[in-house]
């Protein structure tokens, strides 16, 4: 759907009014007097363009656009993937203390891949939570300036542990003759059995970037290459489109990953009939 001349206008009002709310409350935070007249224009405004934002979208609900497609109208593609990526985190963190995984239901195998890489991932946010004591104490004097490195402090850690928990509840599944293949929250590919031309076992700690692979290394590792009879698009966490013919992975029981695949591929054996009789 082309876009219309308003809204291109909305966007462009979005652009200005965001940033500027952003500068008006780092200035509060940090104790600025702003005239109140000033405050009150900003805070019209963006309550306004949140009203326009409100109509156009069911405007273009109601012309047939699905929520995505009318919320990728008001919002750049871009921006909608990176906000995507991050509440898939924070859901990770849910699920991972829940103890549930995501799209494991009816799967015919279900292959974790996180353990190789708990270690290194807890000394990260180990490291992240002893830097935040840190700053906290060498900032005191300075409420403003410690108020936000706090925040963005604590944002890593969360975002740290995110990462790991992402990996942790969303592993590897074989389910309806296509293998699901993920890592963290911002990998996450469907490759049909079909198209497997030869899975093999083979474990690598280097890999050098060439079109056509996709190397989702856990641990600097992956222990499972699958090659493809055609292309399947691999998207980057933006969006661009990626088609690989190539996969190296990693699981935590590379074995039991390669078996599946290779009964899944040959199929199973046909049952004998009855004997002949004589």
């Amino acid at each position: 759907m082309p876009r219309t001349r308003p809204l291109r206008l909305l966007r462009a009002v979005a652009y200005a009014a965001l940033p500027a709310e952003f500068v008006l409350f780092v200035l509060l935070l940090a104790g600025v007097r702003i005239p109140g007249a000033v405050l009150l224009a900003g805070e019209l405004l963006v309550t306004g363009l949140l009203l326009a934002e409100v109509l156009v979208f069911r405007r273009l609900r109601r012309l047939g656009l699905s929520a995505r497609e009318a919320l990728g109208e008001l919002v750049p593609e871009v921006v909608l993937r990176l906000i995507g990526h991050e509440l898939r985190l924070m859901a990770g963190l849910v699920r991972w203390v829940g103890r549930r995984r995501h799209g494991v239901e009816g799967a015919d195998g279900v292959f974790p891949h996180a353990r190789d890489q708990a270690a290194l991932m807890y000394g990260f946010a180990f490291v992240c939570v002893v830097e935040t004591v840190g700053m906290s104490y060498l900032l005191a004097e300075w409420p403003f300036v410690h108020a936000v490195f706090l925040v963005l402090d604590v944002y890593t850690v969360l975002f740290v542990l995110g990462l790991h928990a992402a990996s942790v509840t969303r592993p590897h599944t074989l389910a309806g003759g296509v293998l699901r293949v993920r890592q963290g929250a911002h990998v996450d590919v469907r490759v049909p059995v079909g198209r497997i031309a030869a899975v093999r076992r083979e474990s690598l700690f280097s890999h050098e970037k060439a079109d056509g692979e996709l190397n989702l290394a856990v641990g600097s590792q992956t222990s499972v290459t699958i090659e493809l009879t055609g292309p399947v698009d691999a998207p980057r966490l933006l969006g661009a489109p990626r088609p690989v013919r190539l996969i190296r992975l990693h699981a935590d029981e590379p074995k039991a990953l390669y078996d599946a695949l290779t009964r899944a591929r040959t199929g199973p054996s046909p049952s004998p009939g009855p004997l002949p009789t004589v």
